[in-house]
């Protein structure tokens, strides 16, 4: 991993974030630490994430499995703001402000469950940004909003956004800050683990179709 960050293709220096700080309410327990193919959904994110960007993080409650697992992986650990409403924008919130605090200019995250985002499809958003401020993955099935680039100078915004008490729905902000929408055909790509039954079927067709682990 390279230090002070690795730079898209505009130049802009790149950090990496995982989104682990969900409360996986559906899936019955965290999901960050579950297994595929021997591996935690987390390491699978923070492979993908290595390929392109140089510092990574992961957003995880400070005493979760999550947080456990990627401090023993090196990785830092960065937790919510209290003051900012929950939900997953208050993860990429802190992810921004960690990384503008490195000085590095755009941040990509992923959610740890959607373990099959490869270095492919953050190579593809990378390309896409060109000057627009963010951009976003767009799957067959639907945007795929927290699989994205964002600029760090969005860290203020989105703060702002989070100040009300409300969690503003991770779209309409992407929308609002004029975020680009990038399509992929495949959504394979972008299987999105919910529950347990989601995490085996997904183990079934690796068996069937196995990709390298990281």
């Amino acid at each position: 991993m390279a230090e002070g960050g690795r730079q898209g293709k505009d130049g802009a220096r790149l950090a990496g974030l995982v989104l682990a700080g969900g409360r996986s309410s559906r899936f019955g327990g965290e999901k960050a630490v579950a297994r595929l193919a021997g591996k935690p959904l987390l390491a699978w994110s923070l492979a993908a994430l290595d390929a392109w960007c140089a510092p990574v993080a992961v957003s995880a409650a400070a005493r979760s499995e999550a947080a456990a697992l990627a401090r023993s992986r090196g990785m830092a650990v960065l937790t919510d703001h209290p003051a900012h409403a929950q939900g997953p924008l208050a993860g990429v919130t802190a992810g921004l402000a960690w990384a503008a605090a490195g000085g590095l200019g755009a941040l990509v995250t992923l959610p740890c469950d959607t373990p099959l985002v490869g270095p492919a499809e953050i190579e593809a958003l990378i390309a896409a940004l060109g000057a627009a401020p963010a951009a976003y993955a767009v799957s067959p099935e639907g945007p795929q909003g927290l699989c994205a680039i964002w600029r760090t100078r969005l860290a203020g915004d989105l703060a702002a956004a989070l100040a009300g008490g409300a969690h503003p729905p991770v779209w309409d902000l992407l929308a609002k800050v004029g975020a680009r929408a990038v399509p992929f055909e495949d959504p394979h790509p972008f299987a999105n683990i919910n529950r347990p039954e989601d995490l085996a079927r997904l183990a079934a067709a690796l068996v069937q179709n196995p990709l390298e682990t990281p």
